[in-house]
């Protein structure tokens, strides 16, 4: 896959995959930024931009941005993570120009409507509310604030509703001047296009962004601890954490293994011996969140409260037994194939591709190649497994229980059985 790079004097990385065999284009606008870099009074900021964004722009009001891509057949959207906020849209080839019109206007120039922003706090409110109503959704938010405790890292992308219904048109504003930097921003673009003719039209319509962003990112530093709240629901969730690697460790790709074989799929250590040969749980499946100065591992499951006491023991079983058993040969061929086409699948779509390109020179400031990921995936070996998951769970655990409680392990017990 040829990836082309073009910077433009004000240090805005322009990059494309041309695939003439298609008739349509994946594009967008990734600025490397989120909840992670807002301090503790704008917590929540970087979600609400992204809604108003769409709210109008000195070109257009928030229903001819809407029409003016539905009108051509495209889609577009937006989503925030902790440390990642992004635009994009879907267009078939002839209207490249078009979504790179909008997008750009949108980023460029939003106007903030005061009716605007009082409709947008509020929309922004209930989907607060909808989280919080969601157990499966909000133990995620307190399993984030129990690793991370008192950090930018550990507060909600969403954001509290008091401070969401604080944020004003100069507050926005501000946070644009300050985060929204040509340095800290990609324009990828994916599918039939002409690399030259796509520079182009990003250079008439963001020549003029700023060149260098003006803030600092808090350091991020895992805690652990413990966070138990009684709820009346059907389910009991539990998520258990541990301090991980973040995405420049060079162990990265074995604690995805690692993550795989324990808690990946239906193959996983973890559904065969808790769903499929106990019954305890509908669903379980490990992570692994790779952040730029930090990471965390977990392992989540959905279960009835009383299935806890027996839940805990098991995982922390499966724990002790990979790191101080064995991995065999088998399971980590299995993830290996499992990455490689998964990776590869991903690929095949024109908006995995622009996700990925983009996402790599933001934070590696260049495109890493398939074969040289395949190189470093085959190069992981039974051993690094098994040393990344004893470095894993060596650390302190994060503890997050949620739902009707009734008898489960505590802290102590719990950090005494993973060791």
């Amino acid at each position: 896959m040829e990836v082309n790079l073009t910077t433009l004097a004000n240090g805005l990385r322009v990059i494309s995959v041309e695939r003439p065999q298609t008739e349509t284009v994946s594009v967008g606008i990734w600025v490397n930024t989120g909840s992670a870099y807002e301090t503790p009074e704008m917590n929540g900021i970087s979600h609400f931009l992204e809604h108003m964004v769409f709210k109008g722009s000195q070109k257009r009001n928030a229903l001819q941005i809407s029409e003016d891509i539905e009108n051509v057949g495209g889609s577009t959207n937006a989503y925030t993570s902790r440390e990642f906020t992004v635009f994009y849209a879907k267009m078939l080839k002839t209207d490249l120009e078009l979504a790179i019109d909008v997008l750009a206007d949108m980023v460029m120039a939003p106007t903030f409507a005061e009716d605007e922003l009082n409709k947008e706090r509020e929309v922004v409110v209930q989907e607060i509310k909808q989280t919080f109503d969601d157990p499966s959704d909000v133990v995620f938010d307190y399993f984030q604030e129990t690793a991370y405790k008192a950090q930018a890292l550990g507060r909600t992308i969403l954001g509290p509703t008091e401070k969401v219904r604080g944020f004003n048109a100069d507050t926005l504003r501000r946070y644009m001047s300050s985060n929204y930097a040509a340095e800290n921003i990609v324009v990828a673009a994916v599918g039939n296009l002409k690399h030259a003719e796509f520079v182009k039209m990003v250079e008439m319509r963001m020549a003029g962004l700023q060149a260098k962003k003006n803030f600092v990112a808090d350091k991020q530093i895992y805690t652990g601890g413990e966070f138990i709240k009684n709820r009346d629901t059907e389910q009991a969730q539990v998520l258990l954490g541990f301090k991980s690697v973040d995405c420049y460790d060079e162990n990265l790709y074995a604690v995805s293994l690692l993550s795989a074989i324990l808690g990946g799929g239906m193959s996983s250590r973890l559904f065969q011996e808790i769903r499929e040969k106990r019954g305890l749980v509908y669903t379980v499946y490990s992570f692994n969140n790779a952040f730029t100065q930090n990471g965390i591992f977990g392992i989540y499951a959905g279960l009835e409260a009383e299935e806890i006491k027996n839940y805990v023991p098991v995982v922390t079983d499966e724990i002790k037994r990979i790191c101080n058993e064995y991995v065999t040969d088998a399971e980590l061929s299995r993830v290996k194939v499992q990455h490689k086409a998964g990776m590869l699948m991903a690929l095949e779509s024109s908006s995995s591709t622009a996700e990925a390109i983009a996402r790599r020179y933001l934070l590696h400031n260049r495109f890493i190649p398939v074969e040289e990921i395949v190189q470093k995936i085959e190069s992981v070996g039974k051993e690094d497994v098994m040393r990344m998951a004893q470095t894993i769970f060596g650390s302190a655990p994060t503890y997050t229980l949620l739902g009707n409680l009734k008898e489960y392990p505590n802290y102590d017990e719990l950090q005494k059985n993973c060791r």
